[in-house]
Protein backbone atom coordinates (compact mmCIF):
# COMPACT_ATOMS: atom_id res chain seq x y z
CA UNK A 1 0.00 0.00 0.00
CA UNK A 2 1.54 3.52 -0.72
CA UNK A 3 0.38 6.57 1.14
CA UNK A 4 1.13 10.40 0.89
CA UNK A 5 3.77 11.62 3.24
CA UNK A 6 1.18 13.74 4.67
CA UNK A 7 -0.75 10.52 5.94
CA UNK A 8 -0.30 8.80 9.50
CA UNK A 9 1.06 5.38 9.24
CA UNK A 10 0.86 3.51 11.80
CA UNK A 11 3.20 0.08 11.75
CA UNK A 12 2.01 -3.31 12.50
CA UNK A 13 4.52 -5.59 11.95
CA UNK A 14 7.71 -4.84 9.49
CA UNK A 15 5.57 -5.70 6.45
CA UNK A 16 2.31 -4.04 7.60
CA UNK A 17 1.37 -0.34 7.57
CA UNK A 18 -2.49 1.19 7.94
CA UNK A 19 -3.04 4.42 6.92
CA UNK A 20 -5.26 6.44 9.13
CA UNK A 21 -7.23 9.95 8.53
CA UNK A 22 -9.23 10.83 11.34
CA UNK A 23 -10.64 9.84 14.91
CA UNK A 24 -13.81 10.92 16.16
CA UNK A 25 -15.80 10.39 19.63
CA UNK A 26 -19.21 11.12 19.77
CA UNK A 27 -21.27 11.08 22.94
CA UNK A 28 -24.42 8.95 23.23
CA UNK A 29 -26.70 12.17 22.45
CA UNK A 30 -25.04 12.32 19.28
CA UNK A 31 -22.67 15.22 19.81
CA UNK A 32 -19.36 15.18 18.73
CA UNK A 33 -16.76 16.11 21.34
CA UNK A 34 -13.56 15.05 20.29
CA UNK A 35 -12.43 15.15 16.50
CA UNK A 36 -9.06 15.07 15.12
CA UNK A 37 -7.51 14.37 11.48
CA UNK A 38 -4.05 12.95 11.04
CA UNK A 39 -3.89 13.46 7.11
CA UNK A 40 -3.08 17.05 6.18
CA UNK A 41 -4.59 16.07 2.29
CA UNK A 42 -8.25 15.68 4.05
CA UNK A 43 -10.95 17.90 3.07
CA UNK A 44 -11.05 21.00 5.59
CA UNK A 45 -14.63 21.07 7.56
CA UNK A 46 -15.93 23.69 9.44
CA UNK A 47 -16.97 22.81 13.07
CA UNK A 48 -20.07 22.77 12.03
CA UNK A 49 -19.73 20.61 9.41
CA UNK A 50 -17.97 18.33 11.77
CA UNK A 51 -21.12 18.54 14.33
CA UNK A 52 -23.50 17.73 11.55
CA UNK A 53 -21.76 14.59 9.90
CA UNK A 54 -21.21 13.57 13.43
CA UNK A 55 -24.99 13.55 14.15
CA UNK A 56 -25.85 11.94 10.77
CA UNK A 57 -23.41 9.05 11.56
CA UNK A 58 -25.23 8.98 15.38
CA UNK A 59 -28.86 9.05 13.24
CA UNK A 60 -27.57 5.94 10.83
CA UNK A 61 -25.91 4.02 13.73
CA UNK A 62 -29.49 4.11 15.63
CA UNK A 63 -31.23 3.16 12.16
CA UNK A 64 -29.33 0.23 11.44
CA UNK A 65 -29.41 -1.46 15.22
CA UNK A 66 -32.36 -1.59 14.63
CA UNK A 67 -32.55 -3.21 11.47
CA UNK A 68 -31.53 -7.00 12.87
CA UNK A 69 -33.79 -9.68 12.38
CA UNK A 70 -33.45 -10.55 15.81
CA UNK A 71 -34.49 -7.83 18.14
CA UNK A 72 -31.96 -6.48 20.88
CA UNK A 73 -29.38 -8.35 18.83
CA UNK A 74 -27.77 -5.74 16.72
CA UNK A 75 -25.39 -3.17 17.58
CA UNK A 76 -25.52 -0.63 14.40
CA UNK A 77 -23.79 -0.42 11.68
CA UNK A 78 -19.87 -0.94 12.45
CA UNK A 79 -18.06 -0.47 9.46
CA UNK A 80 -19.55 2.03 6.47
CA UNK A 81 -17.09 1.50 3.55
CA UNK A 82 -16.78 4.45 0.55
CA UNK A 83 -14.18 4.00 -2.41
CA UNK A 84 -10.97 5.73 -0.86
CA UNK A 85 -12.19 5.43 2.85
CA UNK A 86 -13.74 3.38 5.36
CA UNK A 87 -15.78 4.85 8.72
CA UNK A 88 -15.30 2.61 11.68
CA UNK A 89 -17.18 2.43 14.63
CA UNK A 90 -16.72 1.38 18.07
CA UNK A 91 -20.26 1.42 20.48
CA UNK A 92 -18.72 1.30 24.43
CA UNK A 93 -21.24 0.23 26.84
CA UNK A 94 -22.19 3.90 28.08
CA UNK A 95 -23.18 4.88 24.47
CA UNK A 96 -20.06 6.82 23.37
CA UNK A 97 -18.74 5.90 19.85
CA UNK A 98 -15.22 6.08 18.91
CA UNK A 99 -15.48 6.87 15.01
CA UNK A 100 -12.36 5.95 12.51
CA UNK A 101 -11.77 7.03 9.19
CA UNK A 102 -9.06 4.67 7.31
CA UNK A 103 -7.92 3.72 4.05
CA UNK A 104 -10.35 1.32 2.23
CA UNK A 105 -8.14 -2.03 2.52
CA UNK A 106 -7.53 -2.19 6.22
CA UNK A 107 -8.15 -5.81 8.05
CA UNK A 108 -11.16 -5.33 10.64
CA UNK A 109 -9.44 -7.16 12.99
CA UNK A 110 -6.54 -4.53 12.54
CA UNK A 111 -8.90 -1.94 13.35
CA UNK A 112 -10.72 -3.43 16.08
CA UNK A 113 -7.71 -3.80 17.82
CA UNK A 114 -6.25 -0.02 17.42
CA UNK A 115 -10.53 1.27 18.43
CA UNK A 116 -9.51 -0.67 21.71
CA UNK A 117 -6.43 0.69 22.30
CA UNK A 118 -8.04 3.69 21.73
CA UNK A 119 -11.04 3.25 23.80
CA UNK A 120 -8.34 2.28 27.05
CA UNK A 121 -6.46 5.58 26.06
CA UNK A 122 -9.77 7.43 26.54
CA UNK A 123 -10.58 5.43 30.07
CA UNK A 124 -7.04 6.26 31.23
CA UNK A 125 -6.42 9.91 30.53
CA UNK A 126 -10.03 11.04 29.82
CA UNK A 127 -12.42 9.58 31.92
CA UNK A 128 -10.04 9.53 35.08
CA UNK A 129 -9.46 13.16 35.26
CA UNK A 130 -11.29 14.84 37.53
CA UNK A 131 -11.84 18.24 35.35
CA UNK A 132 -13.70 16.29 32.72
CA UNK A 133 -17.18 16.17 32.40
CA UNK A 134 -18.39 13.02 31.51
CA UNK A 135 -20.52 14.03 27.77
CA UNK A 136 -18.75 17.82 27.40
CA UNK A 137 -15.81 17.98 24.53
CA UNK A 138 -12.54 16.65 25.28
CA UNK A 139 -9.73 19.18 26.12
CA UNK A 140 -7.04 17.02 27.65
CA UNK A 141 -3.34 17.11 26.29
CA UNK A 142 -2.87 13.73 27.93
CA UNK A 143 -4.80 12.29 25.29
CA UNK A 144 -4.03 13.95 22.49
CA UNK A 145 -0.69 12.76 23.24
CA UNK A 146 -0.99 9.30 23.99
CA UNK A 147 -3.16 9.24 20.39
CA UNK A 148 0.18 11.00 19.32
CA UNK A 149 2.50 7.77 20.39
CA UNK A 150 -1.01 5.20 19.37
CA UNK A 151 -1.74 7.00 15.52
CA UNK A 152 1.12 9.18 15.05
Amino acid sequence: MTTNSATPVLKLSSTSFMAIFGLWVINKAGGLVYQRNFADGLAQLTANEYLVLAGTLHGIHAITSRLSPIPGQSSGAQVIEGETFKINVLLTLTGTKFVLLTSPAEPASTIDTLLQKIYSTYAEKVMQNPFHTPEMPIRSEAFDVSLGGLIG
